[in-house]
C-alpha cells in the first residue's frame, strides 16, 4: 500500500510581505461611518477628518510672565523709574499704553497696544506713589507670546486617522472645538478554541489550562478602540467552529480567534472557515508567531467579515496581534499600517545563536543605564516575559548579537497605542 503523501508546507512569508497583503485588504474595507462626540469624551477614538483651526492661538499678544508691560525705548538704562498707569489681569484687556508709563500685567493677560515688551517682576521694584523701578534694559519682544505663535487660522492642527490622546483633546479645546467627528469603532468578534481551556475562577481539571489569550486579546482590542463581542471558548469540533464563525460574522468587521490554526486533526479553524467563507494559512517568518490564518466569512446578506486566526501559545498570540492585527485595525480606522519606528539602542546581553530563518521579536526592557536587557526565557509560552518586558527587540534572521551592539527596539507602548 502506497504511503500517504505528507501535506505540503506553505513557504515562509516575511513579515513585510504579510503586512503588505493585510494592509491592502484592510484599505479596501476602510470604515466610512462616523459619529459626533464631545471633544472631552473622544479619548482613544480616531479622527474622521482633518481639524482646521478657525482662530489664531493665542488670539492676541499676551504676557508669558507676571511683570510690567512697557516700551523698551522708555528704559534706556537700568534703574529707570516709570509711573504705573494701569493694572491688567488675565481675561481683562487693558487700555492702550501711554508713552513713558508701564502697566502692571499678569501671565496670560493681553498686552496693551503700544507696549512692545514685558519685564518680569523679579527684575523690577515697586515704589511708593504708583511707580516702578526697572532694573534691567529690556529688549523689544521679550516675554511676549505673539498672536498666532502656536496656531494660525486655517492651519491643520490634527489629521484624519490620528488616534486621540490626552494632548490631542487639549488641542481640540485650544481651537475651541466642543464636538469632533470620529470613525465608528471597529466591531470585532473574539473567541478561542480548545477543549483544554478553562475560564479563570473555575476549577482546573487535569490536562486543562486557564484561557489567558481571551483576556489578553480582549484588552488589546479595546486598547485599539474596538467594540468587542466576546464569544468565549469554542469546543474542538468542526460543527462548533462553523457555528461560531457564522455567529461571529453577524454585524462584525473582523473575527479574531486564537488556537486551532495549525494542520492537526484537532485544528478545525481552517476547514470550518473554508466551509463558511475562505481562508489562507500563512507561515510567517517571525518568531514567535509563525502560523497566521487570514480570510473572510460570508454573511447571509452577501457581506463578509474578515477573519484572522492567531496561534494558541500566549506570547505568540500577543506578539502576532501587535505585528499583524493592530496594523489592520489602524488601517480600518483610516490610519497607517506601518510598524512604529524602532529605536536604536545598545544591547547589554549576548544572543549568539539567532534563528536562521525567522525574524525574531525578543522580549526586552531598558536598564537604568539606557541599554537593553533580555528576559532569560524567550519561549512562546512564557507569559511572564510579556509582563516583564517594556518592548520587543526586532532582530533580523541570522543576526547574532554581542554586548554593545546596536539593536532595533520597539516599545510596547507604541505597538499597542499607535
Amino acid at each position: 500500500m502506497a504511503d500517504t503523501p505528507a501535506p505540503t508546507r506553505s513557504p515562509l512569508m516575511t513579515l513585510d510581505e504579510v503586512l503588505a497583503r493585510l494592509v491592502a485588504t484592510a484599505a479596501e474595507r476602510r470604515l466610512t461611518e462616523t459619529e459626533s462626540l464631545s471633544s472631552a469624551a473622544a479619548l482613544g477614538r480616531v479622527l474622521a477628518q482633518d481639524i482646521l483651526s478657525t482662530l489664531d492661538v493665542p488670539p492676541a499678544d499676551n504676557s508669558s510672565m507676571d511683570g510690567y508691560a512697557l516700551r523698551a525705548a522708555d528704559v534706556p538704562a537700568a534703574g529707570t523709574v516709570l509711573p504705573v498707569s494701569q493694572r491688567i489681569p488675565a481675561g481683562h484687556p487693558g487700555q492702550p499704553l501711554q508713552a513713558g508709563t508701564a502697566a502692571r500685567i499678569f501671565t496670560g493677560a493681553q498686552v496693551p497696544a503700544g507696549a512692545d515688551c514685558i519685564v518680569m517682576q523679579e527684575q523690577c521694584e515697586a515704589l511708593d506713589g504708583g511707580q516702578v523701578r526697572v532694573n534691567t534694559v529690556p529688549q523689544a519682544g521679550q516675554w511676549i507670546r505673539q498672536r498666532g505663535e502656536d496656531v494660525r487660522v486655517g492651519q491643520v492642527v490634527l489629521h484624519a486617522g490620528q488616534r486621540l490622546g490626552p494632548a490631542h483633546l487639549g488641542m481640540l479645546a485650544t481651537v475651541g472645538l466642543a464636538e469632533v467627528a470620529v470613525v465608528r469603532r471597529p466591531r470585532v468578534a473574539l473567541f478561542s478554541t480548545g477543549d483544554e481551556l478553562v475560564l479563570p475562577g473555575q476549577p482546573l481539571p487535569p490536562g486543562a489550562i486557564y484561557n489567558s489569550n481571551r483576556h489578553t486579546l480582549r484588552g488589546l482590542l479595546e486598547a485599539a478602540g474596538c467594540a468587542v463581542s466576546d464569544l468565549g471558548i469554542v469546543p474542538d469540533t468542526l460543527d462548533a467552529t462553523r457555528a461560531a464563525l457564522r455567529q461571529a460574522a453577524q454585524g462584525n468587521d473582523l473575527i479574531l480567534t486564537s488556537g486551532g490554526v495549525s494542520v492537526g486533526e484537532e485544528d478545525h479553524l481552517r476547514p470550518a472557515a473554508r466551509a463558511e467563507g475562505r481562508i489562507e494559512l500563512w507561515q510567517m517568518a517571525a518568531k514567535p508567531g509563525k502560523p497566521l490564518a487570514f480570510g473572510a466569512i460570508h454573511r447571509p446578506d452577501g457581506g463578509e467579515a474578515l477573519l484572522m486566526g492567531l496561534p494558541g501559545n500566549p506570547v505568540s498570540s500577543f506578539i502576532t496581534f501587535l505585528l499583524a492585527v493592530a496594523p489592520v485595525l489602524r488601517v480600518l480606522q483610516g490610519g497607517s499600517g506601518a510598524l512604529p519606528v524602532a529605536l536604536p539602542l545598545r544591547a547589554a546581553f549576548a544572543w549568539p545563536r539567532p534563528d536562521r530563518q525567522r525574524r525574531e521579536f525578543m522580549r526586552a526592557r531598558l536598564t537604568p543605564a539606557g541599554e537593553l536587557e533580555l528576559f532569560p526565557n524567550q519561549s512562546s509560552g512564557v507569559m511572564t516575559s510579556a509582563v516583564w518586558a517594556d518592548g520587543l527587540i526586532d532582530n533580523p534572521a541570522g543576526q547574532a548579537i554581542a554586548p554593545g551592539d546596536v539593536v532595533r527596539f520597539l516599545p510596547l507602548a507604541t505597538l499597542i497605542g499607535a
